[in-house]
């Protein structure tokens, strides 16, 4: 696979590709039947010779555009709202540690972490690789050669140097030398040359295993190969639907302006028009004084011949529905609600919050889907930097973006304290042990954070009043 020549193969892909659209065209000319629900005689389905019959869907490329997908995020709101609230929230709350380690240890690398800026980098990775469809960010570590593998061994303190964003257009993917080790990267690029123009690491060349690479819309793999193996902008799945918005919404705007259409009908007006220029001039004098002293009090002197009329328009009946739906599409395609990607409530008597959650456990699975080999890589890499030896067990998990009040923080806490207080008296668990379930509640009431790793070893082994003789007379019973 390393060896194939990849041009070839899309060359191939872009020859089949056009065929399909040429067979799709000659099979629509010829009205062609597929095989689902159809009535000639009432010239209901697909190819009965009704409108649904000339329906299709095109090819349009905006991916490819990189002027246009940056005009988009840069001068429509609904666009950079569209690319930034995923970016965001997928990297607003940081994550928590798996594994034993100890508490300066993880206090020190979430410190170097807010140093180096590393969840800022993340958010503009997974920003620009949905805005172009790909981006890469490569670890920066002195002393290693980029284009060699990345040996996490190798790396001594203070060699992590943070990370360096790059889009798709930065760098240039080796094709024609493809990963070939047994993994989730075989068959994507082995190496990343950085262009000229990028803003830094100029035509250097990077090893694979040093990126932390992300894809907008990933495509299936023979769009993939037309695509540099790289995906598709998520511009290009809604680009109609924002046309549609916005066109609603200008459209909406503009009419505002003729809300309210006076008319002054005067006679014999082509001839004044055709007539001296003395006439004209005077006629617009005439019409301006009366625009400008027609007031609520005022009155308006006119020929007796003339008529003056007042239009109100009509058309703003049913509007703010159909801009309701057009946003409502706009939220469906973006799998982001209404709330979120207008900022507006819902209607009825939803607060939306149901909405919400069901929002956040969509990130939550794209967190754990793109994000979470990756940030446990970058983590591991800086603890490495930091001097800090982590556990065989170190893993990463999200923290909730679904944010707890008091009272809800009370509740649980009440509910976690009772029922550790009674597995500890019924001689389930050791006092240590409680502790330990107690501080690990912490990081969700934001209770019970005081209780140190002292605390915790000088309880080893001791249980709570009473548990030891219960636990004993058990054992006794025991035949």
């Amino acid at each position: 696979m390393a060896n194939r020549n990849i041009t070839k193969v899309v060359e191939k892909a872009m020859t089949e590709d056009a065929t399909e659209r040429k067979v799709v065209l000659d099979a629509k000319t010829a009205a062609a039947t597929i095989d689902s629900f159809t009535n000639f005689a009432q010239k209901m389905g697909i190819g009965a010779d009704n409108a649904l019959s000339t329906a299709s869907y095109g090819f349009n490329p905006v991916t490819r555009v990189r002027t246009l997908l940056e005009w988009i995020h840069r001068g429509s709101w609904v666009g950079g709202v569209a690319v930034d609230v995923i970016a965001d929230d997928m990297t607003r709350e940081g994550v928590e540690f798996e594994g034993a380690m100890a508490p300066d240890d993880i206090a020190l690398i979430q410190r170097e972490a807010n140093n180096l800026n590393i969840w800022a980098q993340i958010r503009d990775t997974v920003a620009w690789a949905r805005l172009y469809g790909g981006c890469i960010a490569v670890m920066l570590i002195e002393g290693q050669d980029p284009s060699t593998p990345l040996r996490m061994e190798a790396i001594q303190k203070g060699q992590f140097k943070g990370l360096l964003v790059l889009d798709r257009w930065m760098v240039e993917p080796s094709l024609n030398n493809l990963v070939t080790d047994y993994g989730p990267h075989l068959g994507l690029p082995k190496f990343y040359k950085v262009t000229a123009d990028a803003p830094a690491l100029p035509r250097m060349k990077i090893h694979y295993s040093r990126c932390i690479r992300l894809e907008g819309i990933r495509l299936p793999y023979w769009q993939r190969v037309q695509e540099n193996l790289w995906g598709i902008s998520i511009y290009e799945r809604i680009y109609d639907r924002m046309i549609a918005f916005d066109s609603a919404t200008t459209g909406a705007a503009q009419l505002v302006y003729k809300a309210y259409i006076r008319t002054y009908k005067i006679k014999n007006m082509r001839e004044v028009v055709a007539g001296p220029s003395e006439a004209v001039d005077g006629l617009v004098k005439y019409v301006e004084m009366m625009r400008r002293f027609q007031g609520a009090e005022g009155i308006t002197l006119m020929d007796g011949d003339d008529e003056f009329e007042g239009h109100q328009h009509t058309a703003f009946a049913g509007l703010s529905d159909a801009l309701v739906q057009f946003g409502q599409q706009l939220s469906g395609a973006l799998q982001i609600p209404l709330v979120r990607l207008f900022g507006q409530s819902p209607a009825g008597f939803s607060t939306g919050d149901t909405d919400l959650r069901n929002y956040y456990d969509n990130v939550k699975t794209q967190q754990e889907r793109e994000l979470g080999v990756p940030i446990a890589t970058i983590y591991k890499v800086l603890a490495a930097s930091c001097g800090v030896e982590v556990p065989k067990d170190f893993g990463v998990t999200f923290r909730s973006l679904w944010q707890l009040d008091d009272k809800e923080k009370a509740e649980i806490a009440s509910s976690v304290s009772t029922s550790v207080g009674n597995m500890e008296s019924g001689g389930v668990i050791d006092r240590a042990t409680a502790l330990k379930e107690l501080k690990q509640s912490s990081h969700v009431t934001g209770i019970f954070s005081n209780i140190t790793e002292e605390m915790i070893e000088e309880a080893e082994g001791e249980m709570a009043p009473g548990a030891e003789e219960l636990v004993t007379g058990q054992e006794e019973e025991k035949p």
